[in-house]
């Protein structure tokens, strides 16, 4: 008792804890203002790159601009009334929805079959791997333009090669027509996000115990049964993830379908990332493009909500 009443008044008298004693909890105010200079660097760059464009488009969207760049002054929400009564915008929506679920889709489904393929052993994988890359190393506009250059229907080499193995009777305009073009830019897309998502499946993949799938064949599990009942489950957030930036990326695409899509007049091939750069280029329409803009922004925000809500992506697997 003797030597305790002394430690706890040598620990008074010194200013430091008792032997056993819990430290005293810190200030939550306190902590955030010493955490202040290491993350203001960041803080400014989100305010700089993210905050103060999305408040400024929200601002010019409610404005009345001139095609010289005179504000006039508010007009409230008459700018998303006169967008969303835009008798083109329907079918700018659908193809919004067909051009998002197509790739998403496609790319998800090729790069399972390519992550199970590149997870197996077999010789010059490495280099097959670094191939995969490539797509995603390489610039969107580049990748692009090459198919651009293949697919013209006089001195593109896609075409011969279509029309030399007999798939063409004669070369086609692939971008001359907003369906064809359209197609072939979900095929573009698709390939140019298989490299991500192809990786983020082979990560799932290589997190999957081997005594999981070692067990399920001892239960008599072949092939195919153990991919959907023990590989495929387990591959929830890797596939979930993957889909969730394909959406939020395939959404937001411009380059492909500027250069696929471009010289086509009209809206028939334009999903709504393509039209607010129509409004703003042919138009010059700043205050539209940004009702738009706006409206973009907030069907992502709700497609996003109702992936996670219904999808659960860091849902355990029973």
């Amino acid at each position: 008792m003797t030597s305790t009443a002394e430690a706890t008044r040598a620990g008074a008298a010194t200013g430091r804890p008792r032997r056993g004693a819990s430290p005293k909890p810190t200030g939550g105010a306190s902590d955030l203002w010493h955490a202040v200079p290491w993350t203001l660097p960041a803080l400014i760059l989100i305010f700089g790159v993210v905050l103060f464009p999305a408040g400024y488009m929200i601002y010019n969207s409610t404005r009345k601009i001139s095609i010289a760049g005179v504000d006039h002054g508010s007009v409230g929400l008459q700018n998303y009334i006169t967008v969303l009564s835009r008798p083109e915008l329907p079918g700018i929506l659908l193809n919004s929805l067909v051009w998002v679920v197509s790739v998403v889709v496609i790319t998800v489904v090729i790069s399972l079959a390519l992550a199970q393929f590149l997870d197996k052993n077999f010789p010059g994988r490495r280099w097959v791997r670094m191939a995969i890359i490539v797509p995603w190393a390489a610039s969107v506009v580049m990748t692009t333009t090459v198919f651009v250059y293949g697919l013209d229907p006089f001195y593109g080499i896609i075409n011969k090669f279509l029309v030399d193995i007999h798939l063409l009777a004669e070369p086609f305009g692939f971008t001359k027509e907003p369906v064809p073009a359209f197609i072939s830019s979900i095929g573009i897309a698709v390939f140019v996000s298989l490299p991500f998502t192809t990786y983020t499946i082979l990560a799932g993949l290589a997190g999957i115990p081997g005594d999981m799938l070692e067990a399920a064949k001892m239960d008599g599990a072949g092939a195919f049964r153990a991919y959907f009942s023990v590989t495929l489950p387990n591959l929830r957030s890797a596939i979930a993830l993957a889909a969730l930036i394909n959406i939020i990326n395939v959404f937001n695409s411009l380059p492909i379908l500027k250069l696929m899509t471009g010289s086509i007049p009209g809206y028939k091939a334009d999903t709504t990332t393509t039209y607010v750069f129509k409004l703003l280029q042919n138009e010059q329409r700043i205050d539209l493009s940004s009702a738009l803009s706006v409206i973009n922004f907030l069907i992502v925000l709700v497609v996003v909500g109702i992936y996670l809500w219904v999808v659960k992506p860091m849902k355990e697997v029973s």
